[in-house]
């Protein structure tokens, strides 16, 4: 088993904002951008790192002054020692008419300037030390990345599944990055060859999933739609429901 992380001590740095420079840019769909950031730190300064569930707040201040926020999920793995916990990538999906993405997506490069401020997140979190089923509709599968990145990272050693329901094969974060715990269903238009229609998420989807891992915990991230519904469902197939953690996601901007 690969090395579970434990929460950190109590930090009042992670409350300051910090600067973090664009190191890095990948689109992942048409409307959706990787930013690998490195965030800076005075000269033995601690950056904590985040465990996978965590997210960053994220600040933009424009040239009167004025700043605007908004808090993205984590898709990277958390550091392995002894690397410290300044490198982070998060994914925006551009949403128009927001104060916040479309500039990320317009306006800032490689060597640009944001603030980010955490990590923060204790509930919606997983250590590596537990079974995990991990369901993700559209860009709820953020999070979820980075818990499936770090378990591979520490070995798969302990027992991981991942569902991710998308509408159409173009919407898919990550491509190429999943394995064989990995399953990905289609909503609207599924690929050709697929053997699943294209469909709503159903509980033949998700028992032989919940069969095969001893005890998980369910994690469910995605609009409160798809939240409410994978929900109910794994609880209707057996899961007990202090063992599903659910975080949904509203409109963003």
């Amino acid at each position: 088993m690969g090395p579970a992380l434990r929460r950190p001590p109590a930090s009042g740095a992670r409350r300051q904002w910090r600067p973090a420079v664009v190191t890095a840019l990948r689109d992942e769909t048409a409307t959706a951008r990787t930013f690998r950031l490195r965030i800076r730190a005075e000269a033995g300064e601690i950056v904590d790192r985040h465990v996978p569930g965590q997210h960053y707040d994220l600040r933009l201040t424009a040239p009167d002054g004025s700043t605007a926020q908004r808090s993205y999920s984590i898709a990277s793995a958390p550091a392995l020692p002894p690397a410290d916990g300044r490198e982070v990538e998060l994914t925006v999906e551009r949403i128009e008419n927001g104060d916040v993405s479309p500039y990320l997506h317009d306006e800032i490069g490689v060597g640009d300037q944001v603030e980010l401020r955490g990590p923060f997140g204790g509930w919606f979190i997983w250590r590596g030390d537990t079974p995990a089923l991990l369901l993700g509709g559209g860009s709820g599968v953020v999070p979820l990345m980075a818990m499936r990145r770090y378990w591979h990272n520490t070995g798969e050693s302990v027992p991981l599944r991942l569902l991710i329901s998308v509408r159409r094969p173009e919407d898919l974060f990550y491509r190429g990055s999943y394995g064989p715990e990995t399953t990905v269903i289609h909503t609207r238009q599924a690929p050709a060859g697929d053997p699943r229609p294209a469909g709503r998420l159903t509980a033949a989807d998700v028992e032989p999933l919940l069969a095969a891992l001893p005890d998980p915990i369910v994690y469910i991230c995605g609009s409160a739609g798809f939240a409410e519904h994978a929900s109910q469902m794994v609880v209707s197939l057996g899961a007990p429901a202090a063992d599903v953690r659910i975080e949904r996601f509203g409109p963003g901007a």
